[in-house]
């Protein structure tokens, strides 16, 4: 199946890279080979190894960035610099297998805006990674109430107006999956998953475990304020309301009065369900504009 000048469309691929000069050696060969007419687009953020000679090896586009700017920012300098109507992300480092990109090209073609390579749970992950998907996975679909198979999978086709509305939203690190995929379903934009089996990586990865590891809690309060915060904002406001009230009761039937630590989880109360009112209206303007 041939992604390349499709309905008369031009598709870009689109590779960050950091230091990955195994997995482009073995990558960029099989991209040529399959698709010569796509055009394919190296990111090279700062990297230190034989990355850019590499593309320059195989005739590829290269796009350098003078220091190392993140996995997000990557992502950002190809979609500008891509003169496809469709967009192709995918990792520099060996984890994504090129013949599935017709798939999610396919899958496209139904009337989707973007296309996700959801991987299978044979994949080559890691088991604290894997249960730490699992969990993004449950609370976003929970967030946008429709099922989501991989909220942070870098295997994505999309098209490219749709998605160069959201840059401005996109952060600089590596959670820019998590982000595009909670701004897509806030605009209304459809999104489908294709499932997929990611090898191992080449080379070495790029994940710090404790640097890393807050990181991915973070992108749990991200995924909540990025499409509906009092969604989010509300249960833990309802928490600590009955929390006071339940203390408040307690103290009241025993001790016959009404304590500071009561009157101190009511406001905390009132202040989170304010916070997320708030947040519901700020996060309405940031999508004021995307149709």
């Amino acid at each position: 199946m041939s992604i390349t000048k499709h309905e008369s469309r031009f598709v870009s691929i689109i590779l960050p890279a950091k230091n990955e000069e195994k997995g482009l050696d073995v990558l960029l060969p099989k991209l040529i080979q399959l698709y010569p007419d796509a055009e394919i687009n190296v990111v090279n953020d700062g990297s230190t190894d034989a990355t850019p000679e590499i593309c320059r090896r195989h005739g590829v586009r290269l796009i350098n960035h003078p220091c190392s700017m993140g996995n997000g920012a990557s992502i950002k300098s190809g979609a500008r610099a891509a003169t496809g109507d469709i967009l192709i992300f995918m990792d520099a480092d060996g984890q994504h297998h090129v013949e599935d990109i017709p798939r999610l090209v396919s899958k496209l073609d139904e009337n989707y805006d973007m296309v996700v390579g959801a991987r299978h749970s044979s994949s080559q992950t890691s088991v604290g990674r894997s249960y730490a998907n699992r969990i993004y996975n449950w609370l976003a679909s929970w967030m946008v109430g429709t099922r989501i198979d991989d909220l942070t999978s870098g295997f994505r086709a999309v098209r490219a107006d749709k998605f160069r509305k959201f840059l401005y939203l996109l952060p600089n690190g590596f959670s820019y999956p998590t982000t595009i995929t909670m701004s897509f379903f806030r605009a209304g934009h459809s999104v489908a998953y294709v499932p997929i089996v990611a090898g191992r990586r080449e080379g070495k990865s790029h994940i710090r475990v404790m640097h890393d590891g807050v990181r991915f809690l973070l992108i749990i309060f991200k995924i909540g304020t990025l499409y509906a915060p009092l969604k989010l904002f509300f249960p833990v406001s309802l928490g600590f309301f009955f929390t006071g009230l339940f203390y408040y009761l307690y103290t009241f039937f025993f001790f016959q009065r009404f304590t500071n630590m009561s009157a101190l989880l009511f406001i905390t109360s009132i202040l989170v369900f304010l916070i997320g009112l708030v947040s519901e209206q700020i996060t309405a303007l940031n999508y004021k504009d995307s149709e």
